[in-house]
């Protein structure tokens, strides 16, 4: 039964069910702006119950463990895993976009992220049992077309809080976002995974006794890198932000080179993509902050830029990688909203920016200018196609979905960094010297061992 009830100006609609009485707290003001696209009414019984599981979360070391030996048990059991794991996190999420202020769910762009999970949740949650070899071909190609329709939710996420910042108190926005963007990190790992798993099963390599199979050995274990190394990780994204950078600023323009010391043969299990848009948004940030000053500083051109200097560093159990710059720093009146989705300066130059990025995976690798610039380390078609740590090698499933100008700036890189960190129980802090530069520190769990950092149920239900 619904009721309706006012408080502070403002209604409250109340879903009760027997003897329970839950707020779906979907708030809209009597002086609000006009909304379209509202979201149609739907039973909450289902979603309830989907809301009432926990999610079950995985560590980089469960996911070499398990599919390094790889069988049918154990493909058709890491598909199970996949079936029952996605529609339990979409439900959480679906949960948390339910109890924001009415006029934000039903702004346009927000209300097509919401239909858009609501998709995918009553899609999954119907597929029963996979116990064959062909049930998991059927549900690989589901979560593959659910992965390209979902590509457009980053950009559009991001247009609807820039639109609702003064719906909702900035922080509560962020959290918001935090949330949602790391439980989209979340679903994405554990469905590629899962591809990567079925492809390398299907792969001549895989059983030994092939005829096709290849004796040389592969460093990954579907999307895992075994051995992820730092330096090479930063030398790879520090070439391609070079050429993106003089796409940008033209082919005459110095560009600040690279000084790279420390623990350089440091190695980790860890996700490259992950990896390589944090150090490239890093890296490009650092690249145009020491070229704007240049242009500004009275010699302009006649001086060399400054050096980027990123230093690696490896303790037992953390690897930690600090790139410094003397690009001048952060303005004070930008750095209070440095991780801050919904607010800062030029959020109407951001707004107009996104709308020319329709769909977006947030890695590195989409972010081309030619096809010759490197792309991301993926697990190869074949084991010795692939030259040690060259790069080469089919892309990721998203990878080749998405593409934005590379001189676009869209005023999330730095906040989306962060959550991509903090989703492997890692950290990302800036430190900036205003009139110098910048250090930025970004610390890694070395081990694998740490589980993914999830927020476990809807936000609502945690109270």
């Amino acid at each position: 039964m619904l009721q309706s009830c006012s408080q502070n100006g403002a209604k409250t609609l109340r879903l009760t069910m027997g003897a329970r009485c839950r707020p779906i707290q979907l708030y809209y003001c009597v002086q609000a702006r006009q909304v379209h696209n509202t979201p149609p009414w739907r039973p909450a019984t289902t979603l309830d119950e989907w809301v009432g599981k926990e999610a079950r979360p995985i560590s980089l070391r469960q996911l070499m463990v398990f599919g390094r030996s790889l069988t049918e048990a154990r493909l058709i059991s890491s598909a199970n895993y996949v079936r029952t794991e996605l529609p339990t996190r979409l439900a959480h999420r679906i949960r948390d976009m339910q109890t924001l202020p009415y006029v934000v769910v039903t702004n346009p762009h927000i209300s097509q992220v919401y239909e858009l999970y609501y998709k995918a949740f009553e899609s999954l949650r119907k597929v029963r049992e996979i116990k064959t070899l062909e049930d998991n071909e059927k549900f690989c190609k589901k979560i593959s077309q659910t992965l390209q329709e979902h590509l457009t939710v980053i950009p559009k996420l991001s247009m609807g809080v820039i639109e609702c910042w003064d719906l909702m108190k900035p922080e509560d926005m962020d959290k918001f976002m935090n949330t949602i963007l790391r439980s989209r990190i979340s679903r994405r790992v554990i469905a590629e995974q899962h591809l990567a798993l079925t492809e390398t099963f299907n792969s001549p390599w895989h059983f030994p006794d092939s005829p096709n199979a290849s004796n040389t050995g592969t460093e990954f274990v579907g999307e895992v890198f075994l051995k992820c190394n730092a330096g090479e990780v930063v030398n790879r994204c520090y070439n391609t932000i070079l050429s993106l950078s003089s796409a940008t600023y033209g082919a005459t323009t110095p560009l600040p080179a690279l000084k790279l010391s420390g623990h350089l043969d440091a190695t980790f299990p860890y996700i490259l993509s992950h990896l390589e848009y944090i150090i490239g948004e890093l890296l490009r940030n650092s690249i145009q902050a020491v070229v704007e000053r240049q242009k500004s500083s009275p010699r302009g051109w006649e001086e060399t830029p400054p050096a980027i200097e990123v230093t690696v560093c490896e303790a037992p159990q953390h690897v930690i990688i600090r790139v410094s710059d003397q690009g001048g720093g952060i303005p004070h009146d930008t750095l209070q909203y440095l991780w801050s989705f919904s607010k800062g300066p030029r959020s109407s130059q951001r707004l107009e920016n996104l709308t020319q990025v329709p769909k977006m995976a947030a890695t590195l690798q989409e972010l081309r200018v030619s096809s010759d610039i490197p792309t991301s380390l993926h697990p190869p078609s074949e084991p010795h196609e692939k030259s040690e740590h060259s790069g080469a090698g089919h892309d990721s499933s998203l990878s080749s979905l998405s593409s934005r100008p590379p001189n676009l700036r869209l005023g999330m890189g730095l906040p989306l960094s962060r959550v991509y960190a903090e989703y492997w129980a890692g950290s990302l802090e800036l430190h900036s010297l205003e009139g110098y530069g910048v250090d930025a520190f970004l610390q890694i769990s070395k081990l694998g061992n740490k589980n993914e950092q999830l927020t476990m149920r809807a936000s609502m239900d945690a109270v």
